[in-house]
């Protein structure tokens, strides 16, 4: 049974430069690890991971998330799947290999919102994450204005939310974008334009009294948004 995101994977071709975005747009310092021979760079959250990994493709790329499961163990292991999603899982105990003591990020820190999953096949995701994975299904519903039936699982304080899209078929699931959450957002766009992080215009959210802010730079490609919950 899934308790957490442990880890999201973003796999990058140059560490050290992907590693400095990070850092301006997290406001935080990464813990460098290497594993498996991998240089990798990990930035610890309230409520997840970000690893950044060094990897031989062009562009940056959300790999794939590794999930914490009281039957993990030490070492990340492989969940097969039928939707060729980089899937893993590993110990939620934190003193194990898998993970690393981190420094407390401090309050007002980003946490991670939300995780975006395209898919042509939205029945496909309700077995793998809901029935497999035993993720809870908090929401399933279509909004065709909001892009068409959209799935959120939620666990560990964090959620998945998977697009099916009614419009223009996706080739193959992926991973395709983040949403990180603010306690002020104005605050928070003062703060990341002092570091060099541009954003959209702050506007409503699709939640009443929400508001959200689109990042433009320092996310490496990534389609990532800023939110202030309601």
């Amino acid at each position: 049974m899934v308790s957490a995101f442990d880890r999201i994977v973003i796999a990058v071709p140059h560490l050290a430069e992907a590693g400095d975005l990070y850092r301006q747009l997290l406001g935080i310092e990464p813990a460098g690890i290497e594993r498996d021979g991998t240089a990798r760079a990990w930035f610890a959250l309230p409520n997840t991971v970000i690893e950044l990994v060094q990897s031989p493709g062009k562009h940056p790329l959300i790999q794939g998330v590794v999930f914490a499961s009281a039957g993990g163990k030490d070492v990340d292991r492989s969940i097969g799947n039928s939707r060729g999603l980089d899937i893993r899982q590993c110990s939620p105990d934190p003193g194990s290999a898998c993970r690393v003591q981190l420094e407390d990020p401090g309050p007002g820190c980003l946490r991670v919102d939300h995780l975006v999953l395209r898919t042509a096949d939205a029945a496909g995701c309700i077995d793998l994450f809901g029935r497999r994975l035993g993720i809870r299904l908090a929401l399933d519903k279509t909004v065709p204005e909001w892009g068409g039936r959209m799935l959120f699982f939620r666990v560990g304080k964090l959620t998945l939310e998977i697009i099916e899209s009614q419009g223009e078929p996706v080739a193959a699931d992926h991973f395709w974008g983040l949403a990180y959450q603010c306690e002020n957002l104005e605050q928070t766009a003062r703060q990341l334009a002092g570091r060099g992080v541009s954003l959209s215009g702050i506007r409503p959210g699709r939640k009443p009294g929400s508001l959200v802010a689109t990042v433009n730079s320092h996310c490496l490609g990534i389609p990532t948004l800023l939110l202030q919950p309601g």
